[in-house]
């Protein structure tokens, strides 16, 4: 048996605005989807059914990439630790910690980049031909990253992941952010509101907000510059000025309408006993997130307001091999 996980990942900043070319960062979170692989009889399986690209889209397209459709059968078993359709990556660690084990399966070298790469594509493939890679690229990476339209002076640039989308070839360039020692002290606290939005919608909604309002272009503008002073700041520890430009990036997101009261009731407990909340990923539901040093106080204001709470490190392992 071959056994892999992946980490769940958390936005920081520049979700939306990542979509028009602005730089995004994005935190692994100590969430994991765990995958377990072993020979079996007859055909391949997943959680004790046949394989099939229709229930398991992501998890076709990786074996018949990295092994072909003809390799022995195999039983692939999945356990996860994240809300499930919570805008915390799981299908990205899914595709992760599954391309991790086909690849040791066939005693291939666990390259970050292939990890990635191949990680990125069935992902896209699941997703009717588009797809960013910040999610596949802090699952394989883990720690803090990066994902921008250019090379950015602000991060250690790892590798450039293209993508042939609808809508013509898509280029980004993939970052790590070094955190400082003092990360170790500083924590996420993630709160569920238990609601599901879809993402493709609200996308849809942001989009024709611009085309009707195109004044709110320096909105996304001014996201991308948040993104870029958040990572200086993360860089050098001063969670003071991470946590208020988090909170810039949440009203931002609530003028470009991807908010809802529920998280808006989240975020304002949470900034009592933090350096600052703001919504995570999509929104319309889903998760925010807080940085704080005081995560047991911010979970149970959560808690008490009837969130699911997760606590995590500020970052966490990538893609690692747990059982050769």
């Amino acid at each position: 048996m071959v056994t892999t996980s992946a980490p769940g990942k958390a936005i920081l900043f520049g979700e939306h605005s990542v979509v028009y070319g602005e730089p995004a960062v994005a935190v692994a979170i100590d969430a994991r989807v765990e995958v377990s692989v072993e020979p079996c009889d007859g055909v391949w399986k997943m959680d004790g059914l046949s394989l099939d690209s229709g229930r398991h889209p992501h998890v076709v397209s990786l074996r018949n990439a990295v092994l072909g459709e003809d390799f022995q059968p195999h039983a692939i078993q999945v356990r996860s630790d994240l809300f499930s359709a919570a805008g915390l990556g799981s299908s990205a660690a899914l595709s992760a910690a599954g391309c991790a084990a086909l690849l040791s399966l066939s005693s291939q070298p666990l390259d970050e980049e292939k990890i990635a790469t191949f990680a990125h594509h069935a992902e896209a493939q699941a997703q009717e031909g588009r797809a960013s890679p910040i999610d596949t690229s802090t699952a394989t990476l883990g720690g803090c990253v990066l994902v921008s339209n250019k090379r950015e002076e602000l991060a250690n640039w790892k590798y450039t992941r293209n993508l042939e989308t609808p809508e013509g070839e898509r280029e980004w360039e993939i970052h790590s952010i070094n955190l400082p020692s003092s990360a170790s002290d500083i924590w996420l606290v993630v709160g569920y509101t238990g609601i599901h939005a879809p993402t493709t919608d609200l996308v849809k909604g942001v989009a024709e907000l611009l085309s009707n309002k195109p004044e709110k272009m320096s909105d996304i503008a001014r996201m991308g510059e948040v993104a870029r002073n958040g990572v200086s700041a993360l860089s050098v520890g001063d969670y003071i000025e991470v946590g208020k430009l988090m909170d810039e990036a949440h009203q931002l997101l609530v003028g470009l309408g991807v908010s809802c009261p529920e998280l808006d009731d989240m975020v304002e407990v949470a900034r009592r006993t933090s350096f600052g909340a703001k919504l995570t990923g999509a929104g319309g539901g889903g998760c925010m997130l807080a940085l704080t040093d005081k995560p047991d106080e911010t979970a149970a204001a959560l808690e008490m307001r009837g969130g699911r709470v997760l606590v995590t490190p500020l970052g966490a392992p990538g893609v690692t091999l747990e059982k050769p």
